[in-house]
């Protein structure tokens, strides 16, 4: 059993979405402090040749206050004026008019817990993409919330019966791989293969890490499968 533990971002970049596909289990890491100015609701798009900071509104966001207890406050207005945004950006995007459709569904989803949104848009992009990872909430397990980092994500394979834990690379300095293998659990850590997932966008150079709404809107369903599987375990 593969599993993997990540903080909820939305629509990070392609690198994420790599993760979520190669595991059987996503742990959504929600029972952590948020950080501000970080990347759990914002990432960048393409907007006229340049990269775009857009950013989902919260209510009064603090580092004090665990993710899953943040709130959005995404108005009406505020969904419509996003949503105009992409417009503008992507709407000569090559499946455009395919993706568009799904990311509305997502956009208008009827949710203020920010972990739900971002849980939501998960699922409905594994859906579009055949993608079939179980993904659950860190909150929702029964766990010793006292446990902290690499102690804390040991009892949580162990918890989902996970054998193989997968992380980006950055966790290289933060996990100890006698560690796991004492709890029967092996460690990788996933590299993205960065030349097979460059595209065509609209210029001829291309504009990498980007959110994952490029990804969707310059690429067919078939072409990001493929794109998925782009990677090698360290």
């Amino acid at each position: 059993m593969k599993a993997a533990v990540m903080q909820p971002y939305f629509f990070p970049y392609i690198g994420y979405f790599q993760l979520l596909a190669a595991v059987d289990v996503f742990v959504i890491l929600d029972d952590v402090n948020f950080i501000k100015r970080g990347w759990i609701n914002r990432n960048n798009i393409l907007l006229r040749g340049a990269p775009h900071l857009f950013s989902l509104p919260l209510e009064k966001a603090s580092q004090n206050r665990l993710i899953c207890e943040t709130k959005l406050n995404f108005s009406n207005k505020d969904k419509d004026k996003f949503l105009k945004t992409i417009q503008v950006a992507y709407k000569k995007a090559t499946h455009y008019s395919k993706f568009y459709e799904v990311l509305e569904s997502i956009i208008w989803y009827d949710d203020v817990d920010l972990t739900s949104f971002i849980h939501n848009s998960f699922d409905v992009v594994c859906s579009y993409l055949d993608v079939d990872a179980k993904i659950v909430r860190s909150s929702k397990l029964d766990k010793n919330d006292s446990l902290k980092a690499q102690e804390r994500i040991i009892e949580i394979c162990k918890i989902v019966g996970a054998d193989l834990y997968i992380n980006p690379p950055g966790g290289k300095e933060l996990y100890v791989d006698s560690d796991f293998e004492k709890n029967n659990i092996n460690l990788k850590f996933i590299v993205t293969n960065l030349n097979s997932v460059a595209y065509k966008q609209f210029g001829s150079n291309f504009v990498p890490r980007l959110s994952f709404i490029d990804v969707l809107m310059f690429n067919s369903k078939d072409e990001i499968k493929e794109m998925l599987q782009q990677y090698h375990l360290a």
